[in-house]
């Protein structure tokens, strides 16, 4: 028997383990497709799965073995930005998981009631239908499923909202305690030439650390439950179709982390730009150059951001539009295969509707996770800029409040609100009436 042979034999008695026999009878298209479906996007799949995983477990090995520069962290704040958000917001993050997982039944009761109404309802043979001891013809059943399925729909957008609304104020909580911790080290930072670059620092690189607080375990979960689930009920609707929907998944993990971070590295230059600007011009003002002398540098600035800018927009338009055409063909095998399977029988048509609409909120949890990808790895390099900007602040700072008691009373009044908000508005009265 040849290589040629065996190939095909494992790949029938792999369309056997999915409950598809195939022969010479089957179409000639129908082929390819199995070969691909059920055999080389899965080889290909476990492939790139190993390799980030390998990749990921020498990664961390050998950032515990080598020694590396961790620049002193602001007071208040760890060297990790997982570890911070879980100390500010340990309690809440669990009270958001627990609503996150709740979604995952409703979401599946959103996908299997469609297709109960077009299997079930619209079969006008199979009435009337008794249902716990009563009978209901074809309309009411009807009614019926459309007002489960209201219902359902009605508690997901519940849960969602519920779930978005709560997130923001954890979000927004987050962000006054990161602005005031910044904020506090730089006032104790006796250093006057990092003045000017707070203002971008608190007003706009501390704004998607904020947002990113209340995803951090929030957003995995949830999306990756959905995603899950959504799998899970195209499995069960016909395992084939089910593993078609994987078909583009590794092509995905090749290449848009890549194209990633490289937009990673352009926006980590865009915000080095930023400072640079922030600081020629504070010299400009301290200095109050209005010749042609203070312009070339601020000129030269502006063309470097803006060559910047649109490197980042390039990219990212280009892995939205890859995204895009990579999600756009697993429908064409849901049509072109599912159909046959309809044909031939093998699946219902509802199955296949419910099939196709599940898909439709399939791709959207998947590029929720790749956009948490991108928004991780950008907020990781504000974090760590953010951080880097103040390395040697603790130890001039210790300095300066040995030389000025008054500057140690202010940080410690600082760190007192954090945690009691009320002393800050008691410390106004009483400077107020002084």
């Amino acid at each position: 028997m040849s290589l040629l042979d065996r190939y095909h034999l494992l790949v029938h008695d792999v369309a056997a383990a999915f409950g598809y026999d195939y022969n010479d009878v089957t179409p000639d298209w129908v082929h390819p497709f199995i070969h691909l479906i059920l055999v080389l996007a899965p080889a290909l799949l476990i492939t790139v799965g190993s390799y980030l995983a390998i990749r990921g477990v020498l990664k961390l090995w050998k950032h515990r073995c080598t020694p590396e520069f961790h620049p002193e962290p602001i007071r208040g704040l760890e060297r990790s930005l997982f570890s911070t958000v879980l100390r500010y917001s340990r309690r809440q993050q669990a009270l958001m998981i627990l609503v996150s997982l709740i979604a995952m039944p409703i979401l599946y009761l959103t996908l299997e009631l469609p297709k109960q109404i077009v299997n079930n309802a619209l079969d006008s043979g199979r009435f009337p239908i008794a249902i716990l001891g009563q009978e209901f013809d074809q309309v009411v059943f009807l009614i019926l499923l459309c007002g489960l399925y209201l219902l359902a729909i009605m508690l997901n957008g519940l849960n969602k909202y519920g779930l978005n609304v709560f997130k923001g104020y954890v979000a927004e909580r987050f962000l006054r305690h990161f602005r005031l911790l910044v904020y506090r080290q730089w006032r104790s930072d006796p250093d006057s030439r990092n003045q000017s670059e707070i203002v971008p620092i608190l007003a706009q690189e501390v704004e998607p650390i904020g947002g990113f607080a209340a995803d951090v375990l929030t957003l995995p979960i949830l999306q990756g439950g959905t995603l899950l689930t959504i799998l899970f009920f195209m499995f069960v609707q016909d395992p084939v179709l089910g593993a078609a929907a994987l078909t583009v998944l590794p092509i995905q993990l090749v290449l848009l982390p890549k194209l990633q971070r490289r937009v990673n590295a352009l926006s980590r230059t865009r915000i080095k730009e930023v400072r640079q600007l922030g600081r020629q011009l504070s010299d400009q003002l301290r200095q109050r150059q209005v010749n042609s002398a203070g312009l070339l540098p601020a000129s030269a600035s502006f063309r470097e951001l803006e060559h910047v800018r649109r490197k980042i927009f390039r990219l990212k338009f280009f892995i939205k539009a890859l995204n895009n055409f990579l999600t756009a063909l697993t429908p064409f095998l849901f049509y072109s295969l599912g159909g046959y399977f309809v044909i031939e029988g093998r699946i219902t048509l509802g199955a296949l509707v419910a099939v196709l609409a599940a898909h439709k909120d399939f791709s959207a949890p998947l590029k929720e996770l790749f956009s948490y990808y991108q928004t991780l790895e950008d907020t990781r390099i504000r974090y760590q800029e953010i951080t880097t900007f103040f390395t040697g602040s603790i130890q001039r700072s210790g300095k300066a409040q040995a030389d000025n008691p008054k500057l140690e009373e202010v940080s410690q009044f600082e760190e007192a609100t954090l945690s009691y908000p009320a002393l800050s508005v008691k410390r106004q009265g009483a400077i107020a009436t002084s």
